[in-house]
């Protein structure tokens, strides 16, 4: 690690990455996502988390020469990036970026006198000897020079872009890669290296953002001999004879060359003393000596087109050759000719087949293999796969070229012989005992076929076979006559044990302990997709006739379904021994994988009816209830049965359709439900975050006006504790739970729900542990992101819905996190489903897309907060006295000018009071803690969304948000002068988000990739704000849009979205222009605009 620091003190290492590149990485190391893995002498090793929460892996090394960096990730980016830096600065704020001062062994001591220097430091000699330099006037300072570029070519012909880095006092720190030629082209470059890259350019193929040329045909070989006249082409830039020099040119001549096998291809002959290695793709070819640093053209008589064509001429076998020189002498009478000839001669023989029955035991895994393996031998030469008639068996015999043709009608005719054996051919990848590349592998169709083939094997070895049959192949199966499962229940249903086995030789023999050694080291048949196949298993068990071990045959596809589901069953048991397992009652329902099975059931009939209970809850389809104002859809009716029957078996569960899809009517549905069957005798408690308290409110009276709903918000809501019992609903939010949770958890409740229940995935906040001492009968979750960063917050949500029944947070992640997050485990991946499918009801937009609207428009309520209410109240006042003494003045009609300015400012504070006060915090702004927290639910369903607003300052606050989140998106507004790309860059899937001011993007748009619209601050006349939602629903569009407004509550924009119904013409004339000559306010129209904010 020293070494590593003190060359890190030296490198000016910042220099080697973009600006923008520094930026984002030192973001990222503030936010704390980069982690040392290990540091080297000369290396550093660490990993970063990306935008997309995945963490890529980095490698940064000193160069040989120790003056600059290698950094390298496995991001898409590669080299260079933004996570390079992030670590770089991980490890210098853990270890520093300069040696730690050196610590004084004891007490100091005393200074001795201090004596007049003879020579100064070398510091401060450096230093004195550049002051007369930096004294000099601007003028004499010298004018910035162009540096040259750095040319290396490697051994397949390909030409990489290097500049050199230098220090502050000018020295050398070595070279670094550049990432394109237009990277080259903007960095002030030579004219000798411009006229060099734009020829690159030239070549066929090579792009600007290409970061290498590979030399081809007469553009490569015109482009290398411009590099190499500039004197700045190597085959080593750290080697101090790295540099390539111009050589004179080479005579060559193309000439036939021998292969191992016999044939000969057309290769350059160079006369030279060590040979060259030569860039055959170029035209005329190169030739680079490195020993004596020396590159040069070759010199040959023959059309560059025929020398091409020659080079790629396929193999020539010696009993073509003098056909084919024949017929070369015709169409190139240059071509080198003659072809070398050799005596050749057919050789006519008859395969035998060679047959080699296996067995391997895995050690690592405990279980043994066997295969059938088969080749044919031709003489001393074996062969293996399909006969071609145009790739017989060539060979060299005593400098004679042998020819023997294969008998592919022969070689059919002895693998139907194991065909009737009913064994089948695997792929090499497939086989169980790995045997080279020179062997058909086969296998029988069933595994209890082994002990049946053996008797066979006499008569293969009379027609001739040749048989050898593996020490570990011994086979003799004892019939399974059954197959059980034993349950014994627990008194009250609290526990039940359960044993799994088979009936042989008339002994009761328990699976448990094989499988589950199965789980452990799964057998490569198990791993295998045969579906048909038998697995022997040898039992821990004699058999009773003669004491020899019992060994059976099980078919493969019935073993697997048993292990996994003894692995379902396992993740519930408390503990189990080598026969018996033991589960949970909740766990009931795991009984009914195993019904699948034919299997004879024994013991408690009780468990396994409840346990089918369990699996057919959703099969009684519930009616939408009496005093529902609202048809529900198909899939909402679905939502409410699954509801219903969790309250029939007293459980909970989540509802995490995407948003938009009426989670909170569904819900409504449910408690209305509860009512009418008089089962509601005690409330129902909603809790949420305080934005959706509003649109709570604004639905429960909209679509269950029934309901006697008391909402505990503010701060006179004390006063209604005693009489909490008295209605069907509660609403409270996550903000007051903590404080609130001694009285809410005296009240007995029919059902507790938590809304946007993501905000309680920390099982050790305050609000989440306040939400588990609530009693209810029934608790259920409302969330769209169910699940965001880690399975963790999954877990989180089931310990409220369903304690205990996911386990601890500690054995949940032993389990299931980390199999799944850090080895991709999909077994326990799709055991975690099966554990959850039936408490987890979650349906996506474009799963129920038939059953929606083509478009669909939400008002969605946000509440202001406090230092905006306060805002708004001041510049309501100062406004309202305003606008009153300019109509008392000029009289109203005359007056839209001061309105309108009065009713932009009100607007602004409801959008972010940094409009008006840019001092103030981003934290001050309800409206756009709501915005973002809609965009990371919506951008997690995978929703393409429009976000609209009048106000391009405002998009400004949103970008920076979004920025610092790492939210990929496009923006586009009256400043854009490139509009085509943007909107490329959304319509073609990009980025998932697009920012536009409603004026630049309002008309002339086709969007319909977007499926989301959001009107941030909405324009009120109806018709614009129409036009803005049409860039989205258009004739074209093929799916539904959602459509959301956000309108904060009680302000001048609920206001005047009342008055779009009655007077539309009001709403456009007033927020516009006022040009609508028409138009008459009257005083109520004022009164109703600058009205106060209610209290609360």
């Amino acid at each position: 690690m020293g070494e590593f620091v003190e060359h890190l003190q030296r490198i000016p290492w910042r220099r080697l990455f973009p600006a923008v590149t520094l930026v984002r990485g030192e973001s990222y190391a503030r936010e704390g996502r980069a982690s040392i893995l290990r540091i080297a002498e000369r290396s550093l090793e660490g990993s970063c988390k990306g935008s997309s929460s995945y963490r890529y892996r980095q490698k940064i090394s000193l160069s040989q020469s120790g003056n600059t960096l290698d950094c390298r990730c496995d991001c898409p980016v590669g080299f260079d990036c933004k996570h390079c830096v992030a670590l770089l600065l991980r490890f210098i704020d853990e270890h520093g970026e300069s040696p730690p001062p050196a610590q004084s062994a004891g007490p100091a001591a005393p200074r001795p006198a201090v004596k007049p220097a003879a020579h100064l430091s070398a510091n401060l000699a450096g230093w004195l000897k550049k002051l007369p330099g930096a004294l000099k006037a601007p003028a004499e300072a010298k004018a910035p020079h162009t540096q040259p570029l750095y040319y290396r070519l490697t051994n397949n012909g390909r030409v990489f872009i290097h500049t050199q880095l230098q220090g502050e006092d000018g020295r050398s720190l070595g070279h670094v890669r550049l990432s394109s030629i237009s990277t080259a082209l903007g960095r002030g470059v030579t004219e000798q290296d411009q006229r060099i890259l734009l020829r690159a350019l030239g070549c066929t193929g090579v792009q600007p953002h290409d970061n290498e040329v590979l030399l081809s045909g007469r553009d490569g070989s015109e482009l290398l001999e411009m590099i190499v006249r500039s004197g700045q082409l190597f085959f080593d830039l750290e080697h101090p004879d790295g540099r390539l020099q111009a050589g004179a040119e080479l005579p060559a001549q193309m000439t036939w060359r021998e292969q191992a096998d016999g044939s000969y291809v057309a290769a350059w002959q160079v006369e030279s003393d060590p040979q060259p290695q030569l860039l055959t793709h170029l035209c005329p070819p190169w030739y680079v000596q490195r020993q004596s640093s020396r590159i040069g053209p070759l010199r040959h008589d023959l059309p560059d087109a025929l020398a091409t064509h020659l080079l790629g001429a396929p193999p020539v076998y010696p009993e073509e050759a003098a056909l084919f020189g024949l017929q070369l002498k015709q169409l190139a009478p240059q071509a080198p000719l003659p072809l070398p000839t050799k005596e050749h001669r057919l050789v006519d023989v008859q395969p035998v087949a060679h047959l080699l029955l296996s067995g391997q035991h895995d050690h690592y895994r405990r279980s043994d293999q066997y295969q059938a393996s088969l080749r044919f031998a031709y003489g001393k030469h074996f062969v293996h796969g399909p006969a071609r008639s145009d790739q017989p068996i060539r060979t060299l015999e005593d400098d004679t070229f042998v020819v023997i043709e294969r008998q592919p009608k022969t070689e059919q005719a002895l693998r139907k012989k194991l065909q009737r054996l009913k064994l089948k051919k695997l792929a090499k990848y497939h086989a169980p005992v790995q045997l080279g590349d020179h062997y058909e592998c086969y296998r029988p169709l069933d595994e209890s076929l082994w002990a049946a083939i053996v008797p066979l094997l006499r008569e293969l070895r009379h027609e001739g076979w040749v048989v050898e049959i593996d020490a570990r192949f011994p086979f003799d199966f004892s019939a399974v006559e059954n197959w059980y499962a034993h349950v014994e229940e627990e008194p009250g249903l609290a526990w039940f044990e359960l044993e799994l086995g088979i009936v042989v030789d008339g002994q009761r023999i328990s699976l448990l302990q094989p499988l589950l050694e199965m789980i452990r080291r799964p057998p490569p048949a198990l791993l295998g997709g045969d579906a048909q196949g038998e697995l022997p298993l040898r039992l821990n068990a004699q058999r009773q006739a003669d004491g020899a071990p019992l060994t059976v045959s099980l078919p493969l596809a019935r073993v697997r379904a048993m292990i996994q589901h003894l692995e379902s069953l396992l993740l519930a048991s408390s503990e189990h021994d080598d026969t018996r397992l033991r589960l949970p009652g909740a766990d009931a329902s795991l009984l009914t994988l195993l019904d699948e099975q034919p299997l004879h059931w024994e013991g408690s009939d009780n468990l396994l009816r409840l346990a089918r209970r369990l699996r057919d809850y959703h099969q009684q389809p519930c009616a939408t209830p009496d005093g529902l104002h609202a048809q529900l859809r198909p899939y909402q009716t679905q939502g409410l049965t699954w509801m219903q029957a969790l309250r029939n078996m007293e459980l909970g569960g989540i509802l995490g359709d995407d948003m938009g899809l009426g989670k909170t009517l569904q819900l409504l549905a449910h408690i209305l439900t509860e009512k009418n069957a008089g089962r509601l005798d005690q409330p129902a408690l909603v809790l949420m975050p305080t934005s959706l308290v509003a649109n709570w409110q604004d639905e429960a009276a909209r679509f269950a006006p029934e309901l006697r709903v008391l909402t505990l918000h503010g701060s006179n809501r004390h006063k209604d504790f005693d009489a909490l019992g008295q209605y069907d609903l509660l609403l409270s939010t996550y903000a007051l739970l903590p404080r609130d949770i001694e009285e809410l958890s005296r009240q007995p409740l029919h059902m507790v729900v938590f809304d946007e229940a993501q905000y309680l995935k920390n099982a050790r906040s305050k609000s989440a542990k306040a939400a588990a001492r609530l009693t209810a009968r029934q608790r259920l979750c409302l969330t769209g992101t169910p699940l965001e960063n880690h399975l963790g917050e999954l877990w989180s949500l089931f310990n409220l819905v369903l304690p205990g029944w996911l386990g601890d947070e500690r054995s949940f992640a032993r389990l299931y996190r980390n199999p799944i997050e850090r080895a991709a485990n999909g077994q326990r991946l799709a055991h975690l489903n099966t554990r959850i499918k039936p408490f987890l009801l979650r349906r996506r937009k474009d799963q129920v897309a038939s059953e929606l609207p083509p478009k669909s428009e939400i008002t969605h309520w946000v509440e202001l907060s406090d230092t905006q209410r306060d805002l708004y109240e001041t510049v309501r006042l100062a406004m309202d006295r305003k606008v009153r003494e300019e109509i008392q003045r000029k009289g109203l009609a005359r007056s839209h000018i001061v309105v309108l300015e009065a009713l932009l400012k009100l607007r602004q504070v409801c959008c972010d009071p940094r409009l008006l006060d840019k001092d103030l915090a981003a934290a001050d702004s309800g409206k756009l803690a709501s915005l973002l927290d809609m965009l990371e639910e919506l951008l997690a369903e995978g929703r393409r969304v429009l976000l609209f607003s009048q106000f391009t300052s405002m998009l400004e606050l949103i970008q920076a948000e979004l920025d610092e989140r790492g939210v990929p998106y496009s923006l586009l507004t009256g400043e854009t002068r490139n509009r085509r790309q943007p909107v490329e860059n959304f319509q073609q899937g990009r980025v998932p988000l697009f920012l536009i001011s409603l004026k630049a993007g309002g008309t002339g748009l086709n969007l319909t990739a977007a499926d989301t619209v959001i009107h941030y601050d909405p324009w009120w006349n109806p018709a614009v704000e129409q036009q803005a939602t049409d860039r989205a629903y258009r004739i074209s569009q093929d799916k539904p849009v959602f459509v959301y407004k956000l309108i904060a509550r009680g302000t001048l924009e609920e206001k005047i979205q009342q008055l779009q119904a009655k007077k539309a013409a009001l709403a456009a004339g007033v927020l516009e222009d006022g040009k609508d000559s028409g138009l008459q306010l009257q005083s109520s129209d004022i009164d109703a605009l600058f009205a106060p904010l209610p209290k609360g």
